[in-house]
């Protein structure tokens, strides 16, 4: 039975860490401050919110939600809010929930924050920080909260092959160059990849951000691997959440495997809490 990478530990861990850091703060009259940005009241995005809000109040931070309403947002009235947030000194990181309707110009949006303030890797800026490994932004939190957990467990990096499955911005290019800054040898790969199943079964190390249910089968893993799965899908069939991995299948094959839900999700809010309390003490250097 493959060992249970579970999110709640990693969290614990990252929170205990910030606790000194968050009194630091508090000493000299500034508590980190997180303002959410929600367009509309899409589900996903108010689960994502309550974890938000209940990581700030279990750490004693401040949180503030501004919601706009979907028939009203334009891009300019977007763009608008993220420069009074540029511009408030209180509040020291934004979190905005995307994507964008179709109708909003996502990319100017996006422009329009400031990087010291960006948690998510939402700026260009940002962006290039984390793949070049150099600067002030803050990788994207759900990448960094995959390299926390495997580090938690003790998976070693440093020459390890290692499988991403996806290569999109937020998860599946981030990753990749956060996991080669860490000297593993990383194999991108996606839904189009010819013999993806041999691919994966050839690492050590599989991380599973398809955006696919199942893509990642029997055949794709092996014994002595370790296999993280960022997905969220919803199984009409089942009628629950499930990941890009078939879990029944893979989990007897494999050394580790984070489950989903109770795994990487878990801990992408100890990781925004994180950005939020480096982005409050910047502001003090």
């Amino acid at each position: 039975m493959a060992e249970l990478m579970l999110g709640l530990p990693v969290a614990k861990a990252i929170n205990e860490r910030l606790a000194p850091r968050i009194e630091a703060l508090k000493a000299v009259g500034t508590i980190p401050k997180l303002a959410i940005v929600r367009v509309g009241a899409r589900e996903d995005d108010l689960s994502y919110e309550r974890g938000a809000l209940k990581r700030c109040a279990a750490l004693g931070i401040e949180a503030e939600v501004i919601e706009v309403c979907a028939d009203e947002a334009t891009t300019e009235s977007m763009v608008s809010a993220l420069e009074d947030l540029n511009a408030r000194g209180d509040v020291h990181g934004v979190l905005m929930f995307r994507p964008l309707p179709k109708s909003i110009d996502e990319a100017a949006v996006c422009a329009a924050l400031a990087p010291e303030k960006d948690l998510d890797c939402m700026t260009p800026t940002s962006l290039l920080t984390t793949l070049s490994g150099r600067g002030a932004g803050f990788a994207p939190c759900t990448a960094e909260a995959v390299v926390e957990l495997l580090d938690f467990y003790g998976v070693e990096l440093d020459g390890a092959n290692v499988t991403v499955i996806g290569r999109s911005l937020v998860i599946g290019k981030p990753v990749s160059m956060m996991l080669q800054a860490r000297n593993a040898t990383v194999t991108m790969c996606h839904t189009h990849t010819l013999d993806l199943a041999a691919a994966c079964a050839a690492s050590d190390v599989v991380v599973a951000a398809a955006g696919h249910a199942r893509t990642v089968g029997a055949d794709a893993v092996r014994e002595g691997q370790v296999v993280v799965d960022v997905g969220i899908n919803w199984d009409e069939a089942t009628g629950k959440l499930v990941g890009d991995v078939d879990f029944d299948a893979a989990e007897p094959n494999v050394r580790a495997i984070t489950p989903v839900p109770r795994g990487v999700g878990s801990v992408t809010t100890a990781v925004l809490a994180k950005h939020l309390v480096e982005a409050a003490e910047r502001t003090l250097s």
